[in-house]
């Protein structure tokens, strides 16, 4: 492919965007939302959180693309904090595997919360129609100008995760009875399930510490996935849901993602769930996710023998 000429008038409105969104974004700031954290600090931080094991300086250099000598001294800086951990791989002499402390989980959290909120108030003025298209134009380029060829799939079937909003809540219960009727055979009672654990999140949300998610496609729910309280320390991950239509494009695996990222984000240390036996697509994501199986038991229920299973992932 032809490399562009310096003076192309595409690579001056690119640079305009970036002159644009990094200031909107307050990226040029001292010290991200008035922490003390560059950002480079922070994506650090951030990276180490959302791993689902614990990571090497090779491999952060390859997700963030830094200089090899400037990871250092952020490490050495956060190890000498107590921000993160440093133990020595058994698959690896050569290599230290790192990751957070609870110490670097409560440094992190309310930045996570503070880039939430920063970005819910950019969207806020903007109409639900206009705040999809800004969400989707971001999703193509950032798909686009990625390397991986699922990251280019998804390019062409652009997925929005939204918080739920009013008659969302009827059209899980709505989907989930019928899905599973359809799939598994399974009778009224599962719609009933569904819709009790439903009306109870409706009437007793915590934004603060629980949320539902919405996935959805050129307008149209696709998906669903709860994250709901069960103690202070331990959060429930509920009705996950993909259509159809929409398997194979990693929504499901996007949803999961989504809920351990805030769970972690709160300060919750467990995610547990309650599934059942032969549901083999779900359970694969799960475990793909780090959900290790605690507990199995049979039950009669929605007119089937069934395998009640429990898994769980520490934080």
């Amino acid at each position: 492919m032809q490399p562009l000429d310096p003076t192309d008038p595409r690579i001056e409105a690119i640079r305009r965007f970036n002159r644009f969104y990094t200031q909107r974004i307050g990226v040029l700031r001292d010290g991200l939302y008035g922490s003390g954290y560059s950002l480079a600090e922070v994506r650090v931080l951030y990276e180490l959180a959302h791993a689902n094991r614990p990571t090497t300086a090779t491999e952060l250099i390859r997700a963030l693309r830094l200089d090899a000598g400037y990871l250092s001294r952020i490490l050495r800086r956060f190890e000498t904090m107590g921000l993160i951990r440093s133990t020595r791989s058994t698959d690896d002499a050569r290599q230290r595997k790192l990751s957070l402390t609870a110490a670097g989980r409560k440094v992190l959290a309310p930045l996570e919360r503070a880039s939430r909120d920063e970005i819910a108030a950019l969207l806020a003025p903007l109409s639900p129609a206009a705040q999809r298209g800004v969400v989707q134009a971001m999703t193509t380029i950032e798909s686009l100008l990625a390397e991986s060829p699922t990251a280019k799939q998804v390019a062409a079937e652009p997925c929005v995760l939204r918080a739920h909003r009013p008659g969302d809540i009827g059209w899980i219960v709505a989907r989930h009875g019928a899905l599973y009727a359809q799939e598994y055979g399974w009778d009224a009672a599962f719609e009933a399930l569904v819709a009790d654990i439903a009306a109870k999140f409706l009437k007793r949300f915590d934004p603060s510490r629980e949320r539902c998610w919405i996935a959805e496609r050129d307008g149209e729910n696709v998906g669903s996935i709860f994250l709901v309280s069960r103690s202070p320390t331990v959060a429930q991950l509920r009705l996950l849901l993909v259509e159809p239509s929409a398997r194979g494009l990693g929504i499901g695996r996007r949803l999961i993602d989504e809920c351990i990222a805030f769970a972690r984000s709160v300060g919750y240390r467990k995610i547990m769930l309650w599934t059942n036996g032969g549901l083999d697509a779900a359970r694969h994501l799960y475990e793909a996710a780090g959900f290790a199986l605690k507990c199995e038991e049979r039950h009669h229920s929605f007119g089937k023998d069934l395998i009640g299973q429990t898994f769980e992932l520490k934080l």
